[in-house]
């Protein structure tokens, strides 16, 4: 069951993917090979692309899908890691904390806009964190 949620998430991270790519190349734009995301094979592989997309998104300056995406990633993370809050308390608790550095100034956007070098130090602190778990 657990996997379904990852699944959901990945699926529509490429919807939206897709979406904004066709809309870039509708506006006369090609989109760059540097924006090509992939997944490992790792257990937290598919909470890696997702953060990638969300903060590739935060980069481009396309604030609304940057947040769609973190929430995507929250929503994933949330359903998704039961096992290791069980089997790793610490481990869960210090990657759920370093995400929330990450998606919660990219969700809020609109009230306050985010600093983009403290969205980048926490994306950065988030994937170290998800190593602890690979």
């Amino acid at each position: 069951m657990k996997h379904s949620w990852i699944f959901t998430g990945i699926v529509a991270c490429w919807m939206l993917f897709a979406v904004a790519t066709a809309t870039t190349r509708a506006q006369g734009q090609t989109a760059s090979p540097a924006a090509a995301i992939t997944v490992d094979n790792t257990k937290m592989g598919s909470y890696r692309a997702l953060a990638e997309l969300s903060y590739q998104a935060f980069q481009k300056g396309d604030n609304p899908t940057a947040a769609v995406l973190a929430r995507i990633l929250e929503r994933t993370w949330d359903k998704g890691e039961g096992d290791l809050r069980k089997s790793s308390p610490d481990t869960w608790s210090g990657i759920d904390s370093s995400m929330d550095g990450f998606i919660k100034p990219v969700m809020n956007y609109a009230a306050s806009a985010p600093d983009p070098a403290k969205v980048e130090a926490a994306y950065k602190t988030f994937l170290e964190k998800l190593k602890q778990a690979d």
